[in-house]
């Protein structure tokens, strides 16, 4: 029984889009799911895929969070 665990930011991928869609969503497990079928054989209905959105403000690189990252590209900066 395979479980597969999705990180995905809410951050945006273009102008007022903060998380991703149901549909979206739906689209990863599914997509997720088959290939977990087609290589390994894992039957659909034991599959297990858990997606979670992580907020701005929770992850960051180079030693900085996302936010404040994002503030200094919008100054000009990095």
């Amino acid at each position: 029984m395979p479980i597969v665990n999705i990180q995905i930011t809410r951050e945006g991928t273009g102008p007022g889009r903060h998380a991703a869609t149901a549909e979206e969503k739906a689209a990863v497990i599914k997509g997720v799911s088959q290939v977990l079928l087609d290589v390994l054989k894992k039957p659909l209905d034991a599959t297990f895929v858990v997606i979670e959105e992580v907020e701005l403000e929770n992850w960051g690189w180079g030693g900085q969070s996302v936010s404040a990252l994002r503030r200094q590209q919008a100054g000009g900066s990095r």
